[in-house]
């Protein structure tokens, strides 16, 4: 019989042990294993069947139990100091405080929103790598001290869970989670009553949302939660899936994301007393929408539309993690009219003859215009509304995820800033990075403490540059047992995730003995681990069947391979790909060898970093923007064997692990994957299977080791998220907290936001002048006949300025080499000087460079816009060429 509706009782602890909650709820036990050991103690065996849930145990664990420890001495000076040292965690000094202490000039609060995050496994709120690095992104900036708030969706089902079919194909279940039962705290009034948050719907009806608090170490994270009574039935699931239905569904939750995520900010920060957010980083366009909220806000405080978009626009960071545009979320513009609209009926007003009003406003978002939100999305294909667009137009600062996605995201979206090469559009890069204490294996953070030894200061310090050059300290006999003993305890984690997989799929137990020995911990462990688009290419392993099965059944030198990943429900060519794996893996003769292992999250993920001896990845170049999993495997020993995508064409330096050839650029795409493949096998059969199995005299590999050190000390300080938080604080957020206090200044009137209203202002003659203005002359002087390398160029351009005043355009002279098409080749710029006026009232500029190439050369002059609170002079995408 099964029950009508579930819900989670909580124990009531003895008052000794009453901050056992406080370490439950804070989830920052999810990286700090003293307090995992802490609630282990309590009851192992329980704290396994709870998948390592101190919520959960704390439910569940008898009160015999409780009330023994309770006069437990030992236990309770164990949780005495490990609450001190959360509190001491939470309130001492760290980098950002630091920083200010030193005169930095940072932002009093950055707002972080994301529709995933991948804190812990108990909190199934993530999908993927955007998700988990979400989660990491968090983490480390609690670690670091930054004054942070995410902001999310607290979806009831989460992601589905994965299990196989008898035949191996991918099957969705969707567990319903209860908010009570998860390391969350509700957000409430002084009268203990929940706050909500509105955000009206089409039809005259409201979607409302709680707000779920998850404490992230210093970090609050706001869920919001539309599966409550308030709502109307149909508007009470529009928080239960991530990535689930349709694109009106998708809509709905990316405006409750945007628009209700600032409204569960201000609500938050009033009854906690923070001060509001300086900087709003979108990560990836899902919430989008928060830009135009904040526009609302700001016309409600007597700005018009342009100055609160430039006030927006100071402050905002977009971050993209698409490197196709078939992974932008895109609605068709009649839908987000609607949502977006007046609400009035217009077919009616039609049908009697009126037409609709000249610039119809907003019901969601009062004040704001219709159009203006509208033109936000607006792309190549007019009845499309595209929400990375829009994150670029709300975001005077943007970025991709590493230094190639970084290219190709300036490529992509060239088109937003018309006349400027690719390189110069304002998108630049910070390449992800992963959080430590939770990815890396215990083993090697207490090798890192031993090196560092005593650290006042707490762990971070372990995870310092200078630490990872003290590896050349250890002896590769402690390295080699350190990996396999991380071998074996993946064996063992697989071989129960086997049987388990097994059974669900209908095997009886008689027919499991086999598992007992399948894989073995002392052959080379491969590991493919990530989502299952078909850019990631899945089976490629599998492109020659017969020569991977010879490669798995090697007598001296096997490998084992493991893989993991999951696809979207709705995609079937994905679900079909796991089945080819599944097939090929479940046959007697390699089973014991390769597997496919359903279900795949961050426990799994966790084994598998730890464990895998390679870490293999083959994307489709550079479809990969970042990809993160192989980080996670070399900071803990693994070694890449992967194609040049992402972070790995970036920091892939020869000895770190291996580069699979690519052929991208051949147009037959089944040859393509032929030669890759072939290239694969044929790295596996001649570098790295002989690096692993070639021993010395105490049956240590010693190259294999020297490069497992190498990939440590090298890549270790680079991969990690504390490394990348430091990069988006220096490059951005504090950048953009500057921009803000600047643009928000009063005028020369005294009058509030003047800054903001001069910058919006001259962006508006600016946009009107730029069609009239034009380069009408340029002259050169100065080279001898015979030019050399250095010789002096003199360049003077006319230029009619339109109502514009000289100092307020830049002009400048561009040159360097051409090609056979008389195209510039990687220019440099100069600046032009103004030098006077012509008799027609004509601008003159001028400037005298050496000449910065041999060979064939050329230049040009171009005007662009300037104003001091601009990032850039490319910003407003506006240009003249002669």
């Amino acid at each position: 019989m099964k029950a009508l509706r579930r819900f989670t009782v909580r124990a009531h602890l003895p008052g000794r042990l009453a901050a056992l909650e406080r370490l439950s709820i804070n989830l920052r036990w999810t990286w700090d294993k003293p307090t995992q050991d802490l609630f282990a103690t309590i009851d192992e065996n329980l704290w396994r069947q709870v998948g390592c849930d101190p919520v959960a145990l704390l439910g569940q664990v008898s009160p015999q139990r409780l009330d023994g420890l309770a006069t437990d001495e030992s236990f309770l000076g164990r949780l005495d100091s490990l609450v001190a040292d959360l509190d001491d965690y939470l309130t001492r000094p760290l980098w950002y405080q630091q920083q200010l202490e030193s005169g930095a000039e940072l932002p009093n609060g950055i707002a972080y929103f994301s529709m995933e995050f991948g804190v812990a496994e108990v909190l199934p709120n993530y999908s993927g790598g955007l998700g988990i690095l979400a989660g990491d992104h968090l983490k480390s900036a609690s670690d670091l001290g930054l004054p942070l708030i995410g902001v999310g969706l607290l979806y009831r089902s989460g992601y589905f869970r994965q299990s196989l079919t008898a035949d191996g194909w991918q099957h969705e279940s969707y567990p319903s989670l209860d908010p009570q039962g998860l390391p969350l705290r509700q957000l409430t009034d002084g009268s203990s009553n929940p706050v909500l948050v509105e955000v009206a719907m089409p039809g005259d009806s409201q979607l409302r949302a709680r707000i779920w608090v998850a404490q992230v170490g210093r970090i609050p994270l706001l869920l919001l939660d539309s599966d409550i009574p308030e709502n109307d039935h149909g508007l009470r699931g529009v928080t239960d899936r991530l990535y689930g239905g349709d694109q009106e569904h998708r809509i709905k939750q990316e405006i409750l994301a945007g628009v209700g995520g600032v409204r569960a900010i201000r609500a938050f920060i009033d009854l906690e007393g923070r001060p509001s957010p300086e900087v709003f980083h979108m990560n990836e366009g899902h919430a989008g929408f928060l830009g135009v909220e904040r526009i609302r806000e700001l016309i409600d405080a007597g700005l018009d539309f342009d100055t609160a978009l430039t006030v927006v626009r100071s402050s905002t960071v977009f971050t993209t993690h698409t490197p196709v545009p078939a992974g932008i979320d895109r609605f068709p513009v009649e839908r987000v009219r609607r949502y977006f609209g007046s609400g009035v009926d217009e077919s009616a007003d039609d049908e009697q003859g009126s037409s609709a009003p000249a610039e119809e406003t907003s019901r969601l978002l009062p004040g704001v215009p219709l159009d203006r939100i509208v033109a936000f999305g607006a792309e190549e294909d007019p009845t499309k509304f595209n929400m990375a667009h829009m994150g670029l137009r709300l975001a005077q600062r943007a970025n991709g995820v590493s230094l190639l996605h970084g290219e190709v995201s300036r490529q992509m979206f060239n088109g937003l800033w018309p006349g400027f090469d690719p390189s110069e559009v304002p998108i630049g890069s910070i390449t992800n990075g992963v959080h430590a204490p939770t990815w890396a294996a215990p083993q090697w953070l207490e090798l890192g403490r031993e090196l560092i030894g005593a650290n006042p200061q707490g762990e971070p310090a372990v995870w310092e540059p200078a630490v990872w050059e003290r590896l050349h300290q250890v002896d590769p006999g402690h390295m080699w047992w350190i990996r396999s003993q991380l071998r074996s305890q993946l064996i063992e984690d697989v071989r129960a995730r086997l049987r388990r997989s097994w059974a669900e799929r209908g095997a009886a137990d008689a027919e499991l003995g086999w598992i007992a020995t399948a894989f073995d911990p002392e052959v080379l462990t491969i590991g493919f681990a990530r989502r299952v688009p078909t850019y990631k290419r899945l089976t490629l392993m599998l492109r020659d069947p017969e020569r991977l099965e010879r490669l798995l059944l090697d007598e001296k030198r096997p490998i084992q391979l493991i893989v993991a990943g999951k696809s979207h429900p709705a995609d079937e060519g994905g679900k079909a790909l796991i089945q080819q794996v599944v097939k090929f893996a479940d046959r007697p003769e390699v089973r014991h060898r390769i597997a496919f292992l359903p279900d795949y999250d961050m426990s799994m993920a966790r084994q598998l970093y730890w464990g895998c001896d390679v870490w293999l990845n083959n994307p489709l170049r550079p479809l990969e923007a970042c990809g993160t999993s192989g980080m996670k495997s070399a900071l803990n020993g693994g070694l890449n064997l992967s194609i040049r995508d992402g972070w790995w064409d970036e920091w892939y330096d020869g000895e770190n692990g291996w580069e699979i050839p690519t052929a991208n650029g051949l147009a037959d795409e089944n040859r393509r994957d032929d030669l890759e493949a072939a290239a694969l096998y044929d790295l596996l059969e001649q570098s790295v299977t002989p690096k692993f199995y070639d021993r010395d005299d105490r049956g240590i590999p010693t190259r294999w080791v020297e490069m497992v050190r190498h990939t440590l000390i090298a890549l270790g300080p680079k991969v990690l998220a504390s490394r990348m938080v430091r990069d988006y604080t220096e490059k951005y957020y504090a950048p953009a907290g500057q921009s803000l206090r600047k643009t928000v200044q009063p005028g020369a009137d005294g009058e509030p936001f003047g800054a903001a209203r001069d910058l919006a202002a001259y962006r508006r003659r600016a946009e009107d002048a730029w069609p009239k203005i034009q380069i009408t002359d340029v002259d050169s002087s100065g080279l001898p006949d015979t030019p050399l390398l250095g010789s002096e160029l003199t360049l003077t351009a006319t230029v009619q300025l339109a109502d514009l005043r000289p100092e307020e355009v830049t002009v400048q002279a561009v040159l360097g080499r051409v090609d056979a098409s008389n195209n510039l080749v990687n220019p440099v710029t100069v600046p032009m000087q103004h030098t006077g006026t012509t008799e027609g009232g004509n601008a003159r500029f001028s400037t005298t460079t050496p000449l910065p190439v041999a060979g064939p050369v050329g230049y040009t002059v171009r005007v662009l816009p300037h104003h001091p609170l601009l990032a850039g002079d490319n910003e407003l995408g506006l240009v003249t060429h002669p």
